[in-house]
């Protein structure tokens, strides 16, 4: 007669393991989210103190942070100077409100960029504020 038919043996395209988080630590799952709070402005404190575990998070919580701290002290020696310009002019330091959207833009600008590359895996180093992002202790 005819022999037994065995059933062909299953496929050998297992999924992939999921990735590791490489030599930092575990890999978050929802680490996209978490860099792009980083870097807005006071919401960096999330990821921050909420992803303890995935290196690569606290790495741009810690850099929105710096940027943030350094945004506020160009925000008020602006103010600084407007005060300065104003009390010794009588006036000129309205002068200062284009610089100022320009700067606005310019730090809107930086705060688009870092999201983007962080989100594809990137960093953003940002010369006299990135090296202060690696400091920071928690």
């Amino acid at each position: 007669m005819s022999e037994p038919v065995t059933p062909p043996p299953p496929p050998t395209d297992a999924p992939p393991p999921p990735p590791s988080g490489g030599p930092g630590g575990t890999q978050s799952s929802n680490r996209g989210l978490m860099v792009a709070l980083s870097y807005l402005w006071l919401l960096c404190l999330v990821p921050l103190l909420v992803e303890k575990e995935d290196k690569e998070v606290q790495w741009h919580a810690k850099h929105g942070l710096v940027l943030m701290l350094a945004e506020i002290v160009l925000w008020i020696g602006l103010a600084i100077l407007a005060m300065i310009l104003g009390m010794i002019t009588g006036g000129l330091g309205c002068l200062l409100a284009p610089l100022q959207l320009i700067l606005w833009l310019v730090v809107l600008v930086i705060h688009i960029m870092a999201i983007v590359k962080g989100v594809n895996g990137q960093r953003l180093i940002l010369p006299g504020i990135s090296q202060y992002a690696d400091k920071i202790n928690f």
